[in-house]
């Protein structure tokens, strides 16, 4: 029982469930992110963009071929989650900023 009993204060000690927990609500976040960026911004931006399949566009410089309309999408849906999780860091935790000395 030992074992057992560790392994209690393990998830305890390191806070594993709650740890767990905000992994699935980010992963819900990010999903819910992801259809915002490709369902509801880009479709504004593709009128910008010739062809209008924004996450098909490609630049090509010779044999090299950039897919600069996945990145483009994947730097909007970094940039929101970022953001987010920065509006949650100040205002959630209400931590104040350590100043230098």
């Amino acid at each position: 029982m030992t074992i057992i009993k560790e392994f209690k204060d393990f998830l305890k000690e390191y806070k594993v469930i709650g740890l767990a927990v905000a992994l699935i609500i980010a992963l819900a976040a990010t999903t819910l992110v992801k259809s915002v960026v490709d369902n509801l911004i880009m479709p504004l931006v593709t009128p910008f963009i010739p062809g209008g399949a924004w996450q098909t566009s490609t630049f090509s410089i010779g044999p090299i071929v950039i897919g600069w309309g996945a990145l483009l999408g994947a730097i909007i849906n970094f940039v929101i989650i970022a953001f987010v999780v920065f509006l949650i860091a100040k205002y959630a935790l209400k931590e104040k900023k350590v100043t230098k000395k």
